[in-house]
């Protein structure tokens, strides 16, 4: 199929948690060629609140129920709990549907390769959400390195900290394997998916990985340093036990470094209830980076870069083209096994105390 489709793709989202509620469901509604059918949850109040953020919208209890209408479905999202995306994500292929699923897609590399296989066999679009792809930061370093302003680039620090001294609980922070929960899958697997998108494959993995806060069940606080088959270094923080939070970004090259301070606006307007509109994603001008040498954004150093706008929208405006045949899969299955190849063997790392060859 080509060009936009007659009417727009209806679309069976599955979990109205965080990922469900902030991020999916309004991106979906701001596309233009996808429209929200239906909101998979068994929790009362938020079957009322997805009601009333989206006018018309159906409600299912259970999975089951969703897929029992298949036929009326074009696009199943996959928003639930780890652990279930691999189940819920075979289960939407095998009903000849296509699916978007949240990070991490799966628990191991193996799974995520199994899923991508059955996609593949069934001619059908498999799609992992990495919205942080989509951050300001990032895409402003993209046209940084794109256009040499950095050099060769030797050293990557990415640092996505928080100050939570407290336990939210929850299967996020569950030390239950199954769950897949802890900050490694979770954060981790933005941070590495965006040092893999900027500098290639990894071929060597060290981690460090702490349950630090009392009453903590999973990892809290994980370094991971990469080694790159280009060479560079990456060295990636996620924590929320960050008393003080580095720069979101800190890269250093043979002609200049660059230093942001920050996170990306999107996600604090999502969850305000902001939604896509012509100024999204702007940050402004005191929280831009610096691009210099030789000097320090603490002291004045440096030259202000604008920041780009965020784009989270671009995500499923691109689903909507690779579902046409206009363009490629945003992220694809096997994108996502190769960070989980990384992800699993910084486990290994911090668990044995070695640097785990890829």
């Amino acid at each position: 199929m080509t060009g936009t489709t007659a009417s727009p793709r209806r679309v069976g989202l599955i979990g109205y948690g965080l990922a469900g509620s902030v991020f999916h469901a309004p991106l979906i509604a701001a596309t233009e060629d996808l429209v929200l059918d239906t909101v998979v949850t068994s929790n009362p109040e938020r079957q009322e609140q997805a009601r009333a953020e989206h006018a018309g919208v159906r409600v299912a209890a259970t999975a089951d129920e969703l897929f029992a209408r298949a036929a009326e479905l074009d696009l199943i999202v996959v928003a639930s709990p780890n652990r279930t995306h691999v189940p819920l994500a075979t289960t939407a292929l095998k009903a000849a549907l296509p699916v978007v699923v949240d990070k991490p897609v799966a628990g191991t590399a193996a799974e995520a390769r199994e899923l991508a296989a059955l996609a593949e066999e069934r001619g059908l679009l498999l799609s992992v959400f990495q919205n942080r792809r989509w951050d300001n930061d990032f895409l402003t370093l993209q046209r940084l390195l794109a256009e040499g302003e950095l050099g060769d680039v030797w050293r990557f620090e990415s640092r996505f900290e928080r100050w939570r001294p407290q336990p939210k609980g929850g299967w996020r922070e569950s030390g239950d394997p199954a769950e897949i929960g802890g900050l490694l899958y979770d954060l981790g697997s933005h941070v590495v998916d965006q040092a893999l998108t900027l500098f290639g494959p990894a071929t060597r993995v060290y981690a460090e990985s702490d349950v630090r806060r009392p009453g903590a069940e999973a990892d809290d606080d994980t370094f991971i340093a990469l080694t790159h088959a280009s060479g560079v270094r990456s060295h990636l923080y996620v924590s929320a036990t960050a008393a003080q939070l580095g720069p979101r970004f800190r890269v250093l090259g043979s002609k200049a470094g660059y230093v942001k301070y920050g996170l990306d606006p999107q996600e604090a307007a999502l969850r305000d209830g902001g939604r896509p509109g012509p100024d999204w994603g702007r940050e402004p001008e005191p929280a831009w980076g610096t691009l210099g040498a030789g000097e320090s954004p603490a002291t004045g150093g440096g030259t202000p870069v604008p920041t780009l706008a965020g784009d989270y929208p671009a995500y499923y405006a691109a689903v909507t083209r690779a579902l046409d045949g206009d363009g490629a899969n945003p992220v694809t299955a096997d994108e996502a096994a190769a960070a989980l190849d990384v992800l699993e063997a910084a486990r290994r790392s911090a668990r044995d105390g070695v640097t785990v060859k890829l």
